[in-house]
């Protein structure tokens, strides 16, 4: 017994050694305040060989077996399950073979290469005002739905086609073979088999058959949305740099004075206090806006995974999130509040996890992307409903958001869920094809073709408006073949909703959510499966019933339960106590710059993120 509990014990104290050091990495390489991308090679390798270590996972076993025998005391169980927590991370991550660690080793040098490479790679646009300025993917995107200007829309598109082609051309097919080399030298016939078993512990053909359930489930409302789109606007509406604009783009316009960008942090505090969600004393560093060699996409990830220590001890996490905000672009506002609620989701999960090792509280597999992405998903999905748009979203001079804009938004974007669904699913519909292709057909120009294809048959129109193969996801390999998971998250999320408001009538301010996501969801960390936590909460295994339901509502029966969730949040007598704050300590930085912090209080971290915002962005950052 103390034998095995001395061995977990320094189990966890070097394997937070080994992750902090590659997170800190990770963290500096892509916020572009270091180019040491040898150095987190290096030591994305040593974290690589540590959790794939064979003689670690024997020990683990010999010292297991030995428990069996062991009385039934608390102490004996608590070690039991940390045990066995390394057990499972160690066994789905093991590298059991020379040629295989030989060929992750390779990955790895080859990956951060090409990573460095796309640091530098600048892409363009014309922006607003008819400029061309360097553009970055969220601000591509941004463009293509709220520009005016069919010609910017266009430069924006054509800034992400040259981008495929650039990710062709600079090793991301190299990357792919070495991909399917290391699945192969483990036993799996491709990397995507490997990623869906390791990630999800699923076949990809038991993936498929929930995939191909929700297709044909919406394939009848993608084709309504598009015709409808064509008797609106016009066949022109569908091409590629036309069709988000079209969608939705001038709501996002009239909706933007509501999301003012340098409210945003405000907003997010607040609603999450409200929320009664808290992070259990963890330090949060917030990097929100673009700017040169940062890594275009937001994340969320923790050097200091939580856990409770072998005095008992609470170890609070530390956890890094981060945006490509530019607050003077039309949509900045909302962009910026979609991934504080997103990614503030991912901290709030991975501040509350409160098991015994760190290994339950980490990101990386066991650790199900689908069951990460439902915290997070969660959160996000809020900014949609009416009541939380009345109670929330106002403009500078505090005037709330008019119930006929957020009819106006119902309107534009009920009709086209099922395409917004789908642009996730078409993902792994591609990548498996991708990882399948024989060797030699693996050509630049055959995997294009296959993207269109995939594009074509999935979403209904000749090219996405976000290009399969810029999708920064496709070049890690931990994000690599799981894009599926967001998908699989949004069905979990829609049937936690139904719960929720079945439970309760309402989601927005509601104080009892955040207790009962910390209990059900976020507590056990990954020593549940994700459909069991979602039985532990809902009482009802994983099903995709509740995003296919949501996405075959018309208008009139979106905008119904609007209207009644507005009423009701006007009539309901909400709790006049709610936690005092987050329980967090935060700061935003830019870059090395800190911004602020909350030492003092929040409400002057948040003064002096709006003073900030303004004195470096002007009034555009308030409008």
């Amino acid at each position: 017994m103390h034998e095995a509990q001395a061995f977990f014990q320094q189990l966890n104290r070097d394997y937070l050694k080994v992750h902090r050091v590659k997170e800190d990495l990770f963290w500096a390489t892509y916020m572009g305040t270091s180019t040491d991308h040898a150095g987190f090679a290096r030591a994305e390798q040593a974290f690589k060989e540590f959790i794939s270590d064979p003689q670690l996972l024997s020990r683990v076993k010999a010292h297991l077996s030995r428990l069996e025998a062991a009385p039934d005391a608390a102490d004996n169980r608590a070690l039991r399950h940390g045990l066995e927590g390394w057990q499972r991370l160690f066994e789905c991550n093991i590298i059991d073979n020379d040629d295989a660690r030989s060929r992750l080793r390779e990955l790895i040098e080859m990956e951060a290469a090409l990573f460095s490479q796309r640091q530098q790679y600048t892409m363009f646009h014309l922006n607003e005002q008819g400029q061309r300025e360097e553009a970055t993917l969220g601000s591509l995107s941004t463009n293509l739905g709220t520009n005016p200007d069919e010609g910017a829309r266009k430069s924006s598109h054509d800034a992400f086609l040259d981008l495929e082609h650039w990710v062709l051309e600079h090793g991301f097919l190299d990357i792919v073979s070495k991909r399917n080399q290391l699945a192969q030298a483990l036993g799996f016939p491709d990397y995507f088999e490997y990623k869906v078993r390791k990630n999800e512990q699923m076949s990809s053909d038991q993936l498929f058959a929930i995939l191909d359930e929700f297709e044909a489930r919406t394939r009848n409302a993608l084709r309504t949305c598009l015709a409808r789109l064509v008797q609106g606007k016009g066949a022109e509406a569908l091409q590629a740099h036309n069709l988000v604009y079209h969608m939705k783009g001038d709501v996002t316009r009239k909706m933007d004075p509501f999301f003012p960008f340098a409210k945003s942090v405000e907003r997010w505090i607040q609603s999450f206090r409200r929320l009664g969600i808290t992070f259990r004393g963890a330090t949060l560093q917030l990097d929100l806006l673009d700017r040169k060699g940062k890594h275009q996409n937001g994340f969320c990830h923790g050097p200091v995974p939580c856990y409770f220590d072998e005095q008992g001890r609470w170890v609070p996490a530390q956890v890094n999130f981060t945006s490509d905000g530019r607050p003077a672009q039309v949509g900045s506002g909302v962009r910026a509040l979609n991934t504080l609620f997103h990614e503030g989701g991912h901290a709030a999960h991975f501040a509350n996890i409160t098991q015994n090792s760190p290994c339950f509280s980490q990101e990386f597999p066991p650790t199900s992307m689908a069951y990460a992405e439902t915290q997070s998903m969660f959160c996000d999905s809020l900014l949609e409903d009416a009541d939380w748009l009345k109670r929330y979203a106002k403009d500078l001079h505090g005037e709330p958001i008019p119930d006929g804009l957020i009819r106006a938004q119902i309107e534009a974007n009920q009709p086209f869920r099922t395409l917004s669904e789908r642009s996730i699913l078409v993902v792994p519909y591609f990548e498996r094809e991708l990882y399948r292709m024989p060797e030699k057909a693996r050509t630049p120009a055959a995997v294009l073709a296959l993207a269109r294809e995939c594009e074509h048959r999935i979403l209904g129109v000749d090219i996405s408006p976000r290009p399969l193969l810029v999708i920064p996801h496709l070049l890690n390999q931990e994000s690599a073949a799981a894009y599926h998971g967001y998908l699989l998250a949004h069905m979990a999320v829609y049937q936690t909703r139904a719960y929720f408001l079945n439970k309760f009538g309402y989601l927005t301010d509601n104080p009892a959510i955040g207790p009962l996501l910390a209990e059900h969801y976020w507590s056990p960390g990954n020593s549940v499966s994700h459909d069991q936590t979602l039985i532990n909460l809902t009482g009802e295994g994983f099903t995709p019933r509740y995003l296919a339901d949501l996405c075959n509502q018309s208008v009139e029966e979106a905008w119904a339960e609007a209207q009644w969730a507005m009423a009701a949040s006007a009539a309901r007598a909400y709790p006049q106590t709610y936690p005092d704050d987050l329980d967090a300590q935060i700061r935003l930085v830019h870059g090395s710059e800190l911004i602020a912090d909350n030492a003092p209080s929040d409400a002057l971290m948040i003064q002096r993120f709006e003073a900030w915002t303004i004195e470096r962005f002007g009034t555009a950052a308030t409008s």
